[in-house]
Parts: structure tokens; C-alpha cells; sequence
């Protein structure tokens, strides 16, 4: 059944699986055994809050890795973290013929928990099961004799997934892709205005001061004129200032960095840099250091705050 939109196929990743020939692109729904998880409540109101605190839920119950990756999904009484290992993940797939350009969506078994009322097969001896309202993988022969098992393709589709990018072949996400592309779309749009707007603010200056020596022909001396040009001057320069100092950031986002936060004023600028691990911090920050721009790293994690005065 399928009630999301969902139209590909849905396939059930698990270790005993055999190997798949496929056709046409499929979507995927991973087992317990690819990926850890935790129910947690959070005093946080959206799903990039909650994925941000997701690492530190996770410390000390697997490994912090380049390519662990976080799901998470607001559920009644909390929230569900959801760890899992990309290249794993992806390694394996490949091993059972899969390739990565013939999935779809990937979704996690424990997102059909309260909708999974039988119990799915799981090779000959496996089954996946609802208990506690957390789904788990139990032998079938723990199960009630005549017990009916149900496919996975005949449970509702969840609405929401992710995508298998930025395993071995990227460092970036889609979803990062997608939020540095609105970025730099972000950044062109305030280009062409801020360049629109100023290219009409000095046409209507020119205006101005033209009027003004018009009234007050004594202002049309060269003191008055390089006084008039000085102030004008001044305000293009701070405002080049800005579009220089966003210029700079911009090009300080590259595989492994993502840009949380940045605040722009005519004083000052502050931006703060999400990175994937510490040698990407450090590349960071002598880079910053290079604009001599100021550096503070973000405690308990790899994160650096970039900032300077204009």
C-alpha cells in the first residue's frame, strides 16, 4: 500500500538477503541491523534543532565518524535519533548488486513501528517484529505457531526518507547540496539588488547634489564638490565592504562545510561554520585567518565561529 506518493517499489535491506537484479529504481527499507537508534525528549522545536544536538545523544554508543549520518523524526511524545553508517550501507548494497543510482528514498524500519501490526519475514529462520512500539528482529520460531507474515511492500510507505549521497563518492548530503545551492542563490539575489539598489541610490544622488548647486552656487567650488564626493564615498565604500566580506565567506563553503548562521551589519559581520571533522576546521580556519578574519572554534564539537569588523 502506498498512500505518500511513493510509486517505486520498496525493498527490505537485510544481512541475509540474496542478491537482487534490478530493473528499475526501487526505494529501500533498512532492518535494525544497519543503524542505531534512541527516543529521546528534547526541548527543541524543529528537525534541524534536533539534528544538530544528534551526535552528542549518540556518544559513546557508536563510533563518531566522517560518515555517520542522522535521521530524525518528531514523534508524540519526543523525538527519534536515528544513526547510521552511509558507506556501511553502501558497501553492502553494492555487494548485493545494487547500485546507488537505482535507489530511490531510503527509510528505516522502526518509522513503520505503529503501523507493522505482523510480522515480516526476515530469510528462513528471521522475522522483523513490533514490540514496545520498537520494531526488532526476533527467530521466527520465538514466534506463535501459525503466526501470518505480511510483505514489506504491503506496509505504508513513510512520507519521509533519505538518500544514500554522500557516502564513499561525495562528502556532502543532497540535502547539503541543496541548502549550499540556496546559499549561493541567497547570495547572487543579494548581489543584484544590493548592485540595483545602489546603482539607482547614486543616480538619485547625482540628482540631488545637482539640484542643490542649482540653489547654492557657492557650493560649486572644487572644496565643496571633493567634500560632496568624499561622503559618497565613504557609504559605497562600506557598502563594497559588505559585498567583499560575503564574497569571502562564500568561498570558504566547500565539501565538509556547512554555514549554520550569519548575521551582516554596517559595523560588523559574524558567521558561524559546521564542519565535518577537525582537519576540515583547521583548513577553516587558516583560511580565515589568511582574510584576517577573527576565529573562535565552537566547544564540544566541530564548529567555528568566523567574524570581523568592517
Amino acid at each position: 500500500m502506498n498512500f505518500m506518493g511513493n510509486t517505486k517499489p520498496l525493498l527490505l535491506v537485510h544481512k541475509q538477503m540474496q542478491k537482487q537484479t534490478l530493473n528499475a529504481p526501487v526505494n529501500l527499507m533498512l532492518t535494525p541491523q544497519f543503524y542505531t537508534l534512541k527516543r529521546e525528549e528534547v526541548p527543541v522545536q524543529y528537525a534541524y534543532q534536533a539534528k544538530r544536538i544528534a551526535p552528542s545523544l549518540f556518544d559513546g554508543l557508536i563510533e563518531e565518524q566522517s560518515h555517520i549520518r542522522y535521521f530524525v523524526s518528531k514523534e508524540e511524545d519526543g523525538w527519534l535519533f536515528i544513526a547510521y553508517d552511509v558507506v556501511q550501507i553502501q558497501d553492502f548494497l553494492e555487494q548485493k548488486g545494487i547500485a546507488l543510482e537505482n535507489i530511490g528514498k531510503v527509510f528505516f524500519a522502526e518509522q513503520i513501528a505503529t503501523t507493522m501490526h505482523s510480522p515480516v519475514k526476515i530469510g528462513e529462520k528471521e522475522a522483523l517484529i513490533t514490540h514496545d512500539n520498537t520494531v526488532m528482529i526476533v527467530p521466527q520460531s520465538a514466534l506463535e505457531e501459525g503466526m501470518s507474515f505480511k510483505k514489506i511492500d504491503d506496509m505504508l510507505t513513510p512520507a519521509k526518507g533519505v538518500v544514500l549521497e554522500g557516502g564513499k563518492g561525495s562528502l556532502l548530503e543532497t540535502k547539503d547540496a541543496y541548502i549550499l545551492a540556496s546559499i549561493f542563490a541567497v547570495f547572487a539575489v543579494m548581489f543584484f539588488v544590493e548592485g540595483a539598489r545602489y546603482s539607482g541610490d547614486d543616480n538619485a544622488q547625482q540628482e540631488q547634489i545637482a539640484l542643490v548647486l542649482e540653489d547654492h552656487p557657492s557650493l560649486q567650488s572644487s572644496y565643496a564638490r571633493k567634500s560632496i564626493a568624499k561622503k559618497y564615498k565613504a557609504i559605497d565604500s562600506k557598502e563594497r565592504k559588505k559585498r567583499e566580506v560575503i564574497n569571502t565567506l562564500s568561498h570558504m563553503i566547500f565539501k565538509g562545510v556547512t554555514l549554520t548562521t550569519f548575521s551582516l551589519n554596517d559595523t560588523k559581520f559574524q558567521a558561524q561554520f559546521s564542519c565535518q571533522d577537525a582537519t576540515v576546521v583547521k583548513k577553516l580556519e587558516d583560511l580565515a585567518k589568511k582574510e584576517k578574519f577573527n576565529t573562535t572554534k565552537v566547544a564540544n564539537g566541530n564548529a567555528i565561529n568566523i567574524g570581523g569588523i568592517l
